[in-house]
């Protein structure tokens, strides 16, 4: 009985430490993975979230179509894309989520995604955490935690 116990408090400790580590969330059948934003620099009022990837694991394709988050009035997706030699950055009304596949939404990715925050209601700052809602027009919504971390730092932080 007690060699049982030890068993399944194991196994639950393993079983939460695993969750700890993977940082994200599962709406339905997508994977949001590693949701993470840079801190502000000074009095800046706009930020960024990324995340190491979203994954679609159904057989229907889905879209990302809104995001909203307590620490920013305005919450915009935004597409990435060079135009000749020049980085340019626009709002879209969605990311497209094929079935079976995964879409990067890392920094600095060219031709990549992420989700701009507008006028701030406070610097983000380094160990900060904050939730995010993502809106799938499938999936539906489903909230993430925000890790605030260098770039350094988040890069290492991948799982």
């Amino acid at each position: 009985m007690i060699l049982t116990k030890r068993l399944v408090l194991g196994a639950c400790m393993v079983a939460l430490q695993t969750g700890a580590m993977a940082h994200g969330v599962t709406c339905g059948d997508i994977q949001v993975a590693h949701p993470h934003s840079p801190p502000t620099i000074g009095l800046s009022k706009v930020g960024a979230v990324y995340f190491n990837g979203i994954t679609n694991k159904g057989k229907q394709a889905d879209q990302l179509i809104a995001a909203r988050t307590e620490v920013s009035p305005a919450v915009e997706i935004h597409e990435m894309a060079m135009v000749g030699d020049v980085m340019k950055m626009r709002s879209v009304s969605e990311v497209a989520l094929p079935p079976g596949k995964e879409i990067s939404l890392k920094r600095g990715q060219v031709n990549g995604y992420h989700v701009m925050l507008l006028d701030l209601t406070k610097p983000l700052k380094e160990g900060d955490k904050f939730p995010i809602t993502l809106t799938f027009k499938r999936a539906g919504e489903c909230q993430a935690e925000v890790v605030v971390a260098a770039p350094k730092a988040a890069e290492a932080h991948q799982h």
